[in-house]
């Protein structure tokens, strides 16, 4: 094998050894790849990626679809997913409940899905308080995945995923989880998560500490979509 050359296999059986039956991590995954579980090989989503960051499949992932690190990973939610009922909460609740794991959803938002959507973007951002994203295709998530693995591979000084002691992967896909609230944009998203900056204590707010950041309207909005009935 050449010098310097990473032996996929090697890095499998890793990935195997390490990685509990409740499939809740912490998986080894090397700094550069991402683990991806088993019934992705061949998709969409995984041709989108390869040739772009490197790639290792693995049974027995679940509920988690990729390994981004040994502490985060994202969730997919398919269109046939959301169609099908609400199944996949077992896998976002298993996540958020796992002391081990950061997880980021991803979710399938399609003209067939898009009724369904904000079901699950109150479960996902409200009651559990974890970051989702819409995304119209696989190609669309590949994306994505590539822009946080390779925002992992910057030095830690210059990534703000690494400087903290606790990486916080999910930071800028958090304000990218609160512009998806009726009536906010970036610029509403980043000046609320400076006043509340967790989705709990965002929820939470009055709407008179709301209008101090946002005006009226659109903390009536943002309190109506945290309030009302589901």
């Amino acid at each position: 094998m050449p010098p310097g050359k990473i032996n996929e296999a090697a890095i499998e059986a890793t990935a195997m050894d390490r990685n509990p039956p409740d499939g809740t991590g912490p998986v080894h995954v090397p700094l550069g790849h991402v683990v991806a579980n088993e019934k992705w090989r061949g998709s969409q989503l995984a041709q989108g990626m390869q040739g772009k960051i490197k790639l290792v499949f693995e049974d027995g992932l679940a509920p988690v679809d990729f390994y981004l690190s040994v502490r985060s990973c994202i969730l997919y939610v398919t269109e046939a997913d959301l169609v099908a009922g609400n199944s996949y909460r077992k896998r976002l609740v298993r996540v958020r409940n796992s002391s081990n794991l950061q997880g980021i959803v991803l979710v399938e938002k399609t003209p067939t899905s898009e009724q369904y959507f904000p079901a699950i973007q109150k479960f996902t951002v409200l009651d559990l308080g974890m970051a989702l994203l819409p995304v119209a295709s696989q190609m669309e998530a590949a994306c994505i995945i590539i822009q946080l693995v390779q925002e992992q591979t910057k030095e830690p000084r210059k990534n703000p995923f690494l400087r903290k002691k606790q990486a916080q992967l999910s930071e800028p896909f958090l304000l990218r989880t609160v512009q998806q609230i009726p009536g906010v944009g970036k610029v509403k998203a980043s000046l609320l998560l400076q006043k509340f900056p967790s989705i709990q204590q965002l929820s939470h707010a009055s709407i008179q500490e709301l209008e101090q950041v946002v005006g009226q309207a659109a903390a009536q909005q943002i309190h109506a979509f945290f309030t009302q009935p589901r």
